[in-house]
């Protein structure tokens, strides 16, 4: 079976723990794992790794896609260079097209008014907050949150951000997803034994 890509934001600054585990397991899974920039050039993220781009965020379109991941960055709390990334995730999610935003990203979806009438989760509360966004009644105290096409998560939630997204993408069935987690997320030696029974080739 063909799998459309699955998108990856990236922008200078982006915070590269946050979407390590989704992006190497979603390819192990058969996921193509595109990079998406503002204008197609190199990137730095918080570490000082420099990743290239396959495309501009201008030749992204919903429909090329199976989700779009947009990760954290310092940019995201420095003005508005970002909100073309948010901008997007809007015309994704109103084509039925999965987004995942950790972190920073979720201020900025807060900014365009996506989290206003879903459930949601950030880093903490009153970051988001901050934005002035009219969601806050929707926050959930929980490691991911998953709602509809929409999924977020803190910064200090990767793996639980990942185990959200491969539900929604339906990558596992929910007894490897839970082997998944428990073995990245708790160290859990007999998750190990489960995850690499299910999912030997």
């Amino acid at each position: 079976m063909t799998r459309k890509p699955v998108h990856l934001a990236l922008y200078d600054t982006f915070a590269d723990w946050e979407t390590g585990h989704a992006t190497a397991h979603l390819a192990r899974a058969g996921y193509e794992v595109r990079t998406v920039t503002p204008a197609g050039e190199p990137v730095t993220g918080i570490s000082g790794l420099r990743v290239l781009s396959d495309l501009t965020l201008d030749e992204l379109r919903p429909e090329d896609s199976a989700l779009l991941i947009l990760p954290g960055a310092d940019r995201w709390d420095e003005g508005d260079d970002l909100a073309p990334f948010a901008r997007t995730a809007r015309a994704f999610l109103d084509a039925g097209v999965p987004v995942a935003a950790i972190c920073g990203a979720t201020a900025g979806l807060a900014r365009e008014g996506l989290l206003d009438e879903r459930a949601h989760t950030s880093a903490v509360s009153f970051y988001l907050a901050a934005t002035g966004y009219a969601g806050g009644d929707r926050y959930v105290e929980a490691d991911a949150v998953t709602d509809g096409n929409l999924v977020t998560a803190g910064p200090t939630e990767p793996v639980a951000f990942a185990r959200e997204i491969f539900r929604l993408l339906g990558v596992y069935d929910e007894t490897v997803t839970d082997a998944w987690y428990r073995l990245f997320h708790d160290s859990d030696p007999e998750a190990y034994a489960e995850y690499a029974k299910a999912t030997a080739r």
